[in-house]
């Protein structure tokens, strides 16, 4: 009788061990895809944080030049801005081609 205890309790520690073993496995495997699932958003955020700064910047920029053309003498610094305007007392000519 003791043998086949002793057997039985080995078969019972035997599988307390795989039961085990299978656990870490479990944990191992799942803190290993949570590092990857964890590395891939830190990626994320750090492009979505780059373009964040570009739109900050580009928003800075904008409020600017609109502070700048709101601000008495506005219209002058535009009109200074746009050398295409045509000077004061002077014609604009526009040349089109008829041909086909």
């Amino acid at each position: 009788m003791a043998i086949a205890s002793e057997r039985q309790e080995l078969v019972c520690s035997l599988i307390g061990l795989c039961v085990k073993v299978s656990l870490v496995a479990v944990v191992g495997v799942s803190l290993v895809r949570l590092a990857s699932a964890y590395q891939e958003r830190m990626e994320r955020q750090g492009e979505l944080s780059a373009v964040l700064n570009l739109e900050e910047a580009k928003l800075a920029k904008a409020r600017e030049r609109f502070d700048q053309l709101f601000m008495v003498e506005g219209e002058q610094h535009l009109i200074r801005e746009q050398n295409q305007w045509i000077a004061p007392n002077r014609l604009r000519v526009v040349w089109h081609d008829s041909r086909p």
